[in-house]
């Protein structure tokens, strides 16, 4: 080996080792900056901080299905409500509808009424009009005797 090989490798190793030492600083001076910038001011919670929330959220959880549970049963008992006030809505249109004929039916009994009323009394009045009146003269009053006994009209005291 001759002299300049060995300079030559002992160049390439210090470079080498200059090369690693200048990438490790560098490392090292950008993980310094990266801290520095972002600092952790908040500590991370501890794992039976997080357990106690996670029991707490699925208590919560719980809670929340039976509410979800208790306005599902709600509901169908609002539908079944709303079923039968339908079908009472139904029921009770077939009997307006029933009701409005005979309510039809007594407005014409009325108007035949009312016209034979009316025609009863321009009959009536036209009567009135017509009618003479007579006038019938009182029977004398009877003349009492003397010798009549009693207010029976027979002669005679003693019966």
């Amino acid at each position: 080996m001759t002299r300049s090989q060995s300079a030559r490798r002992l160049a390439t190793v210090v470079g080498v080792i200059a090369a690693l030492v200048l990438g490790f600083g560098s490392i090292r001076a950008a993980a310094a900056w990266t801290a520095a910038a972002a600092p952790l001011s908040v500590t991370p919670e501890s794992v039976t901080a997080l357990q106690s929330q996670l029991a707490g959220e699925r208590d919560r959880s719980a809670a929340l299905q039976q509410q979800l549970d208790a306005l599902e049963s709600q509901s169908t008992d609002l539908a079944g409500a709303l079923d039968a006030a339908r079908a009472q809505i139904g029921a009770d249109a077939g009997h307006a509808r029933d009701l409005a004929a005979q309510l039809k039916t007594a407005k014409g009994r009325l108007a035949k009424l009312q016209a034979t009323i009316a025609a009863a009394n321009r009959a009536s009045q036209a009567r009135a009009a017509t009618t003479t009146i007579v006038q019938v003269a009182a029977p004398p009053a009877p003349t009492s005797t003397a010798g009549a006994g009693g207010d029976d009209g027979r002669a005679g005291g003693d019966d």
